[in-house]
């Protein structure tokens, strides 16, 4: 078996110097732009019980949206190849993290909660091993060291 590598080059550059740099941990805002050639960036921040924006996406926010992006790409090439026309796909994921006293931490689990619409309530019954399918391929759920769980629901047009 040939097994190919896939490279993705990123850039990140940190916005958040208010003056005097970090110079104490109040200093300086958590702001950075996250960019990759040819594409928009993403104004992004730490999470706001670290001191960032609220109004920004964060790194766990991110890492939260990766296996559920996967996760629906997957399912909808499955579904395609298999017969079952979705017209509609939406996903709320949740994620655990938890942090030590010291400030260490670690995600503990995603949760995938997709809806899914389909054309024919025939289909609903494929839906379920679809999803278990695409959980062996998604390259992110293989990658992490946490669990990425489903929970999804489908219905009819």
């Amino acid at each position: 078996m040939s097994v190919r590598e896939h490279l993705y080059e990123l850039s990140i550059c940190w916005t958040g110097n208010t003056g005097t740099g970090t110079s104490d941990y109040r200093s300086y805002e958590r702001s950075h732009v996250i960019g990759a050639e040819g594409k928009p960036e993403i104004e992004a921040t730490s999470d706001p019980a670290f001191r960032g924006d609220k109004t920004k996406y964060n790194p766990e926010e991110l890492l939260v949206a990766s296996p559920a992006g996967c996760h629906m790409l997957w399912f909808l090439h499955f579904c395609a190849v298999n017969g079952v026309i979705v017209t509609d796909y939406t996903d709320r994921p949740t994620g655990v993290m938890t942090t030590e006293a010291d400030g260490n931490g670690r995600f503990a689990e995603v949760t995938l909660h997709p809806t899914v619409t389909v054309t024919e309530a025939s289909m609903l019954d494929k839906l379920d091993d679809l999803h278990r399918k695409t959980h062996e391929f998604c390259y992110i759920a293989n990658s992490v060291n946490f669990p990425v769980r489903t929970e999804g629901k489908g219905k009819t047009a």
